[in-house]
């Protein structure tokens, strides 16, 4: 199966979608099996309710639960505000939320507290830029104090197409803002669900399925089974393992089979390289730490730049915080998803 094939569907009756290219699995998404549970993108008006002394932030009141703000400065309690989802909370722990309102489509993102024009930097094209900007400037009122980001995604798409996505983002903007006055709780929109987080976030595919059967008549159950388990099998024999835990994501690299003088940088180059995919389909995020496999102090530096290359077209926000004086890597990854596939019957 060659190209990008996405198939959109429903597993367990959540509605999935996953990203084939080549054949190997990309990415998959699935919605959370708690249907309660506030989706990251989702806009809420929250209550302020009591502030964490000694940690400067404010938990929050939500319709169906509290959400916790980890700035809450110039904050009283029973003040309303508009809050954006910004990711899943660990069980028992309240929902990360922020201030700051992003609503995004395919090819745009419109900041309502954060004004002016902006063209992503991936498009390099001067001409693009203008046409581009020309386009933002049409169909953007400065005087409302809208902010606009125009994503790669534009890039090369027809005139009116990136105007009417423009156009609906400022509108749903602008009602939500416009029902912002209140003093209950309420959801104001939604957070997008797997079927539209594919439309928006994945290239352009050269093959979209959206039969009933589409996951059994790909294989898409089979492509997941891997995922499912600690073990992940790596190219020459070595493996990794990633395991999740209450306080951070353990993964634990190994060498197999291969003795030679070069093997452990050979399974840690490997790893790195797979290690972006494995977090992504697993849902994992949050602190991670990597027991890489033994090699010398010297190799450190290209096992980095795999490192850095790796996670550079991952669309997850990974920082790569470095070595502890264990020897271990350190990584930290915002919690756009959840732990969900050990959960899947497959």
């Amino acid at each position: 199966m060659k190209g990008r094939v996405v198939v959109l569907g429903q597993i367990n009756r959540r509605r999935a979608a996953a990203l084939i290219v080549d054949g190997e699995l990309h990415d998959f998404l699935i919605e959370p099996a708690d249907a309660t549970a506030p989706l990251p993108g989702a806009i809420y008006r929250a209550v302020a309710d009591r502030p964490l002394k000694g940690q400067g932030g404010m938990m929050l009141r939500l319709p169906h639960g509290m959400a916790f703000l980890r700035q809450g400065k110039g904050i009283h309690p029973g003040q309303a505000l508009l809050v954006h989802v910004t990711g899943y909370a660990d069980e028992g722990k309240a929902v990360p939320v922020s201030p700051k309102l992003l609503f995004k489509s395919r090819y745009s993102i419109v900041t309502p507290d954060a004004p002016g024009l902006n063209i992503s930097r991936s498009i390099k094209d001067e001409d693009e830029r203008e046409r581009l900007l020309a386009i933002a400037h049409s169909e953007m009122d400065e005087t409302e104090g809208f902010g606009l980001i125009l994503r790669s995604a534009a890039a090369g798409m027809p005139e009116e197409e990136v105007a009417n996505d423009i156009a609906d983002m400022r509108d749903q903007a602008s009602g939500v803002m416009d029902a912002a006055g209140g003093t209950q709780p309420a959801l104001l929109l939604e957070g997008p669900d797997p079927h539209l987080l594919a439309w928006r976030d994945w290239e352009a595919p050269d093959q979209v399925v959206t039969s009933d059967n589409g996951f059994e008549e790909l294989g898409v159950l089979e492509l997941l089974e891997p995922f499912c388990h600690a073990f992940g099998a790596l190219s020459g024999g070595a493996s990794l393992y990633v395991e999740p835990t209450r306080a951070l994501v353990a993964v634990d690299v190994n060498t197999g089979g291969d003795t030679s003088p070069a093997a452990g940088l050979k399974a840690n180059i490997a790893a790195a390289r797979a290690l972006p995919q494995h977090l992504r389909i697993r849902g994992l995020g949050g602190q991670i730490v990597v027991d890489f496999a033994p090699m010398a102090k010297k190799d450190r530096r290209q096992l980095e730049s795999s490192l850095r290359a790796a996670f550079r077209s991952d669309p997850i926000e990974t920082s790569l915080v470095g070595w502890t004086p264990l020897g271990h890597y350190e990584l930290q990854r915002k919690r756009e998803r959840q732990p969900q596939l050990e959960n899947l019957k497959l």
